[in-house]
């Protein structure tokens, strides 16, 4: 068993004991956000700090439509 610590910028996300290493350039789905494996540093024997890249969080627009005049259908 591994000692995984996941971690975007600098700030650690996860801690996990895992059999198996995460790969570069692999999906991973931390929190409900998806990601990508950008590198693993092997920190001692069986301690690992995977460095991941979350996809953007895209916001929803937030226009109230009555406020504009406008009616919905």
């Amino acid at each position: 068993m591994y000692a995984i610590h996941y971690i975007e910028n600098k700030t650690e996300l996860l801690n996990v004991a895992l059999r198996q290493i995460p790969a570069v350039d692999e999906r991973v789905r931390i929190k409900g956000r998806n990601g990508k494996v950008i590198s693993v540093e092997q920190m001692g024997e069986n301690k690992y700090f995977v460095f991941v890249e979350f996809e953007k969080i895209v916001e929803k627009s937030k226009i109230n439509l009555r406020s504009i005049g406008l009616k919905r259908k």
